[in-house]
């Protein structure tokens, strides 16, 4: 594997994204078996993550996609958070997935839950590829499905990006700090 300049390390390799991947679709598969779920993709750094997953979901799905800002133009979620693409699916009486790609504080995603409940879905799930752990802070929503955790570090590829950079990496790494300092 070549590792790009700007990386410090690997967390996940490709194998490792392939297999998170493969386990996520098939808990999803077993607890959705008869509710044709909507995956709801928050862009965009899931969209990489929700395509391989919908090809790992083995029952019939659909999927929308929604793109929120909530992070201006720092490294950390502000909390106050913008529709910039809506649902294009009503999802009243719907059973939905929301794919995540990271959960760090989790602020953006407790808004979208509550807009969504508000809608009407039947259910509401979350399923994050990555959860970052940050010592002695809960996340302000708990995902029922989990990937893998990550260190509170500032990670980027398989969709994560810093700047728009660095989504299409094929691996999950921490970007050297001189980066983004």
């Amino acid at each position: 594997m070549d590792l790009h300049p700007d990386i410090e390390r690997v967390l996940l390799s490709e194998d490792d994204i392939k297999g998170i991947v493969s386990r996520l679709g098939a808990e999803i598969s077993r607890d959705y078996a008869d509710k044709n779920p909507l995956v709801v993709t928050v862009l965009r750094g899931a969209f990489i993550f929700t395509a391989d997953l919908m090809r790992a979901i083995t029952v019939p799905c659909a999927v929308d996609f929604m793109a929120v800002s909530s992070y201006g133009s720092g490294v950390k979620s502000s909390g106050v958070v913008r529709i910039v693409k809506d649902l294009d699916t009503n999802i009243e009486g719907r059973h939905v997935i929301i794919a995540e790609d990271i959960l760090d504080s989790g602020l953006t995603l407790s808004y979208l839950v509550g807009l969504l409940k508000g809608r009407g879905a039947a259910s509401i799930r979350i399923v994050a590829f990555s959860v970052k752990d940050i010592e002695g802070h809960a996340a302000a929503v708990v995902p029922n499905y989990v990937g893998a955790h990550v260190p509170d570090a500032f990670v980027v590829g398989y969709g994560l990006d810093f700047a728009e950079r660095y989504r299409n990496l094929p691996y999950v790494g921490v970007l050297k700090p001189e980066v983004y300092s």
